[in-house]
């Protein structure tokens, strides 16, 4: 019988199964940020266990509130920053040099096809658009991850999802993932993989590929994963080139994680989305979906557009071309975070950031704060946020605060009229 990737990557890095059903995998890598690490750091103090397995398997950042806003995020930003030295973790990423995570380790080349990845942070699963099994864990999981480079996970069980058609023009991977999320709703793939694959899929960038994978976890999934391709060979070459003779080689070797025709799944589900329109969510759960023309005139206070979600420079780009020459409504405030440094420096190269300055948009330096209500965008109780991010539970962006999450097309329209409304990149 053939086996799913996520099957394949387990039976390559399991080291022990000392109960039915539980795998202990080796890790390639474990990724830190300030606000669940430190927890993890002091109770191995407290333990007199202040070691790492690995100080090159370790990538540690501090995003979620950068630059710090108070003490109490001062202090954990110095003790990642001082473990970080006290180990010689090289890849640590201060303020100013640091992103937004599951942006910036993508963009450094920290993840590859077939590896496997945990993070304190439920959306790491964003990575598995590489072809990699990638899961956010809990704190104690975490502190085994740096101690000793494993982690113990039930046996996977994977949902594959085929989607089928062409996307419309101005509908994009965020209205597709919505889409999902509403067929599935937030409790269908719990404890499940979810596989992304058919030509809708093949023809998405990889950026567009993260965001799908990135909200695996608001329908339950443990993580999202996409198949590697030549895109994703392409998106690694600078970090890989020295291991492969050519760039098919790589393909070759990488093709060896993708799932067998004959593998086993606990469902498949087949989506033609060519008839798909933009996407926006109401009320407090991620599946709970309508069209954006069925939201037509909801008034919103905020427009935010960022995060591990959308902001790449592919996100900043699209909105971008909405914004050029347009100004934000005077009945709303505007904000833009690119999501690390190389975003940024790229989009002001391209002249995107002086578009978004012109149109009235707040422009910040790289930070997940606004997303969940810690910084740089936190909603007044009342207020509504059009957000690209990924949550819109009661209260993400702030107390009272109420979220819809859309695309970048979708958010830059809404920040033009003052209320939800389609882009003209859509003309369904």
């Amino acid at each position: 019988m053939g086996k799913t990737l996520a099957e394949k990557i387990f039976d390559a890095h399991r080291i022990d199964m000392p109960f039915p059903e539980t795998h202990v995998l080796k890790l390639d890598m474990v990724f830190c940020h300030e606000i669940t690490t430190p927890i993890a750091i002091t109770d191995l103090m407290a333990r007199g266990m202040d070691r790492v397995f690995d100080p090159t398997k370790i990538k540690a950042v501090i995003d979620h509130v950068t630059p710090a806003k108070d003490s109490k995020t001062a202090e954990q930003g110095k003790i990642l920053r001082e473990w970080a030295r006290r180990h010689g973790i090289k890849d640590f990423f201060d303020i100013g040099r640091n992103g937004v995570c599951h942006a910036l380790f993508p963009e450094k080349g920290f993840v590859r096809p077939g590896y496997t990845i945990i993070m304190g942070d439920s959306h790491t699963c964003t990575h598995g658009a590489f072809g990699a099994f990638a899961a956010g864990v809990g704190t104690t999981d975490l502190e085994v991850g740096i101690l000793k480079g494993v982690c113990a996970f039930r046996t996977p069980k994977t949902i594959k999802i085929v989607l089928n058609g062409t996307l419309k023009p101005g509908v994009y991977a965020k209205d597709v993932i919505l889409y999902i999320i509403k067929e599935l709703t937030v409790n269908g793939a719990t404890d499940k993989v979810i596989e992304f694959t058919g030509p809708v899929v093949d023809a998405m960038s990889m950026e567009a590929r993260m965001t799908l994978c990135n909200m695996a976890i608001e329908a339950g999934g443990t993580c999202g994963v996409c198949y590697p391709d030549m895109k994703t060979v392409e998106y690694l070459w600078e970090y890989i080139k020295d291991e492969f003779a050519s760039k098919e080689e790589a393909l070759q070797e990488y093709s060896k994680w993708i799932s067998d025709a004959d593998a086993q799944y606990e469902k498949v589900y087949e989506f033609d989305v060519s008839h798909l329109e933009p996407l926006v969510t109401y009320g407090y759960k991620p599946d709970q979906v309508k069209t954006v023309r069925e939201m037509e005139g909801t008034e919103v206070d905020q427009i935010y557009i960022g995060s591990c979600t959308n902001g790449r420079i592919e996100d900043l780009r699209v909105a971008a071309a909405v914004l050029k020459g347009k100004k934000i409504s005077d009945h709303v405030r505007a904000i833009v975070s690119p999501a690390t440094p190389e975003v940024y420096a790229q989009a002001l190269k391209e002249g995107l950031i002086e578009i978004f300055l012109d149109a009235g948009f707040c422009v910040t330096n790289p930070t997940c704060g606004a997303c969940l209500g810690m910084s740089n965008g936190v909603l007044a109780s009342g207020e509504v946020c059009a957000s690209t991010t990924n949550r819109n539970f009661n209260g993400r962006m702030g107390k009272g605060g109420m979220v819809h999450l859309m695309s970048p097309a979708t958010a830059a329209a809404t920040a033009i009229a003052g209320k939800i409304t389609n882009s003209p990149l859509f003309q369904g």
